[in-house]
């Protein structure tokens, strides 16, 4: 099977190459029973990255879920090594990505329907979206703080959609193997550290101290001994 994307590690397999404007994420859910972890599926456009990966967690449902956090991180790696080194590139609670301060995407997450909170899904999905370009006759106005990767410095003759899915997915497996690795080269504390470096305050954090709930996923505000949760579930229901 032609995929499209340069050499990846043996993890991934197989891999969906899909036509533009089909929806990466829906189709690896649709792939999940049967074909299992490493599973991807990939959008082939010149106009957005977007890919999705099936996952086969060994954790409860409600601690699983930082999976997303590794592939926003992910996603933000991967473009820093293939961009402009000016740039700031930065996450929005709670996958939300900005790119000097515009945003240019989002990673995402899925789990089975129904699957209880306190026990181990069958699969997870986490995806990926960015805008690679704006659409013919976009104009400046049109989108409230929003950009795309060649607005910014990432050039269509030095990089490709094929190329920033193939290194998402690799720093994708670096970052879920960090997090497995015992601590202290690695575990949920290094995992959530990459992901809070690159966390934009937002003026309702105010200058709270941030942190993750490695139980849930929760965003942790402490200041002045209070102790705030914001739960993961629900930030991605308001991002939906």
């Amino acid at each position: 099977m032609t995929t499209g994307l340069p050499d990846l590690p043996t993890a991934f397999g197989p891999i969906f190459a899909l036509r533009e404007g089909k929806d990466a994420l829906a189709r690896a859910v649709e792939l999940a029973p049967q074909h299992g972890a490493g599973t991807l599926a990939w959008v082939r456009s010149a106009a957005r990255i977007e890919a999705a990966v099936v996952l086969e967690p060994e954790l409860p449902l409600a601690a699983a879920r930082p999976a997303l956090f590794a592939a926003a991180s992910a996603l933000a790696d991967a473009l820093g090594a293939h961009g402009p080194a000016e740039v700031a590139i930065s996450i929005g609670w709670p996958a939300t990505i900005r790119v000097n301060a515009g945003r240019i995407g989002q990673a995402r997450l899925a789990w089975p329907q129904g699957a209880p909170e306190d026990a181990v899904p069958d699969w997870l999905v986490v995806g990926i979206q960015a805008r690679l370009t704006f659409p013919a006759g976009w104009e400046p106005g049109h989108g409230v703080q929003q950009t795309a990767l060649r607005e910014e410095g990432w050039l269509e003759e030095d990089v490709a959609a094929a190329d920033l899915t193939a290194a998402w997915a690799r720093h994708l497996m670096a970052g879920l193997a960090e997090w497995q690795h015992p601590r202290p080269q690695g575990g949920f504390a290094r995992m959530a550290s990459r992901y809070l470096s690159r966390l934009e305050p937002e003026p309702w954090m105010g200058a709270a101290r941030r942190g993750l709930d490695p139980a849930t996923g929760a965003l942790v505000l402490e200041q002045d001994g209070a102790r705030h949760l914001h739960p993961l579930p629900a930030a991605l229901t308001e991002a939906a």
